[in-house]
This record gives structure tokens, C-alpha cells and sequence, in this order.
């Protein structure tokens, strides 16, 4: 018995120890490399001035002046302008991309184009380096017209771990043994099980296969995207039920680190359109509480 008790109490020991040494360990990385991010960070602000040169150099103004870039918010920043100008989002979505690839803190962002009189949004997209992540880039071969816009840039958060891989690469070891030990206690995320993304749902005159992204309406096949699919299973779970927004938000972006409202809108907009066939069928807004599968009886 004293002997159990003694190994017991050795074991805690020893747990508490690697505890503190990766404690340790991810607290000195975290001072060792705020010099190298308060660096990237001032690159950023630069890279953001000479993406409103840019901007200006194409619309063919090479005199007025950009004025200096604010931060508005934590990762958010705006570039402003002296006069008006004209753009292209194909020229502004590659200026971006070409510019902020310079920066290891600029991987993913959000790009949103005002228009100061009304402060609404004349054009935006979303930019994902993450290959398993979608970039959402919409009206592309427009050309905008004349304003004295305002340039919001929303970096996604970047954490340790996702900045310096490298530094950290001789402890993970030590962390893998900590975080195997902590495995079984950790709730997994709440998922689609494997069953329901293979089940078909039938609601009005639709027929929505899941595990091949279709819906077929009147005989009609209509291709999904990943994103739209795993929405319309939520909603196809749970016809003429009112489905909180916070809930779409938080099962779709939750993985991404970052929530952007516009996203699930625009989301449901697709497949608003999609859903068109069936005039039985539509995703109706339930106001200051979500969104319902609505379908008539």
C-alpha cells in the first residue's frame, strides 16, 4: 500500500515537472521572438502604405498623396487617400497578395473597400494562404468606380506557435508526451458524424446528397461547395427550426480562428439561389435570432 501510494505520488511529481518545462519552455520562446514580431509588424505597416501607392499608380495618379495608415483595431488597419480614385478588384486583390506574401505575419487577411459618405462596403474579399482554407474573391473583371475610398485590412491573429514553427520544433517531443497525456480528457469539438455526411435529405421537391455536393431540384443537378454543404446539413437536420447565427458561425469558422460576419451572409445568399427551383424551399432570417430551413408542408 505505501509502496502504490509513494509510485502514485512520484508519477504527479513527474507530470508536474514536463508541466512546468513546457510552461517554461513556450514562455521563453514568447520573449525571444517579440523583437522579430514587432519588426514584421512595422514591415506591415509599410507594405500596407505601398499597396495605397499602388492603388493610386493604377489608377493613373502619380501625385497625390497617400495619407499615413491607421490602426484601427487590434490587426485591423486602414489606408486613406488624399483624392479620389478608380480601381479594379483584380488589380487590388493581386497587389495584395503579391505584397503581403512579403510578411510572415500577413498570411491571412480580409480586405474590405468603403465608401466613406455612407460607410458601406463597396468591395471586399477574404485571402487564405492555408491550401484547406477557401479565399473568397467575388466580382473580379469589374471596374469600380470613382471614389475617395477607404482600404480596411483585418489580418487573421497569429499566435506563437503558427509565427516561429521553427524555434519550437526541439520541444515538441516533450509537448506530444504532455499533450497524449491530456488526450482523453479533452472534449472533441462538436462535429457531423461520418453518417450524416453520407445521408440524403428530402425537404420540399429537393434531394440533397450530401456526400456528393448535389442538390437536385426538378430533375436538375446543382454543384455545392465544401462550406455550402456542411451548412445546408446543419439546416437540413433541423427543418422549420430557427438555427442560432452564433451556432453557424462557431460549426463552420470555428477551425479557422477567426469569425467574419460577412461570411456566413454571404454563404446563405448562395445558397438562397441555389435553393431558387424549389419555391416550396428558401432560408428565411429569423430576425435577431438566426436562420430557418423554411419548408412548406
Amino acid at each position: 500500500m505505501v509502496l502504490s501510494r509513494n509510485l502514485l505520488s512520484g508519477k504527479r511529481k513527474y507530470l508536474f515537472g514536463l508541466l512546468l518545462l513546457s510552461f517554461i519552455a513556450l514562455i521563453c520562446a514568447a520573449f525571444s521572438m517579440s523583437g522579430d514580431d514587432d519588426f514584421d509588424m512595422a514591415r506591415r505597416e509599410v507594405l500596407l502604405r505601398r499597396i495605397g501607392d499602388k492603388l493610386l499608380l493604377q489608377s493613373g495618379d502619380s501625385t497625390s498623396r497617400v495619407l499615413p495608415v491607421k490602426k484601427i483595431a487590434e490587426n485591423e488597419y486602414q489606408i486613406s487617400f488624399e483624392k479620389e480614385f478608380a480601381f479594379k478588384p483584380d488589380s487590388l486583390v493581386n497587389t495584395t497578395k503579391r505584397l503581403l506574401a512579403k510578411n510572415p505575419l500577413s498570411r491571412d487577411y480580409v480586405v474590405n473597400v468603403l465608401n466613406p459618405g455612407s460607410s458601406k462596403v463597396a468591395y471586399g474579399y477574404a485571402i487564405s494562404q492555408n491550401k484547406a482554407d477557401n479565399s473568397i474573391i467575388p466580382c473580379r473583371g469589374r471596374t469600380q468606380p470613382k471614389g475617395r475610398y477607404l482600404v480596411n485590412v483585418k489580418f487573421k491573429p497569429t499566435g506563437i506557435i503558427t509565427t516561429k514553427n521553427g524555434y519550437l520544433l526541439g520541444s515538441l517531443p516533450l509537448l506530444a508526451f504532455v499533450g497524449f497525456i491530456f488526450l482523453r480528457s479533452v472534449k472533441p469539438r462538436k462535429a457531423l458524424t461520418n453518417d450524416q455526411h453520407t445521408r440524403i435529405f428530402n425537404f420540399g421537391s429537393v434531394l440533397f446528397d450530401a456526400e456528393k455536393r448535389q442538390l437536385v431540384i426538378n430533375n436538375n443537378t446543382i454543384e455545392l461547395t465544401g462550406t455550402e454543404t456542411r451548412l445546408l446539413i446543419i439546416f437540413a437536420l433541423s427543418p422549420n427550426e430557427t438555427i442560432a447565427r452564433s451556432r453557424l458561425q462557431k460549426e463552420i469558422w470555428e477551425d479557422e480562428g477567426v469569425i467574419v460576419g460577412r461570411s456566413l451572409d454571404m454563404f446563405i445568399s448562395k445558397l438562397r439561389k441555389k435553393l431558387e427551383g424549389d419555391p416550396n424551399t428558401n432560408i428565411i432570417v429569423v430576425r435577431g435570432r438566426g436562420y430557418k430551413l423554411e419548408v412548406a408542408s
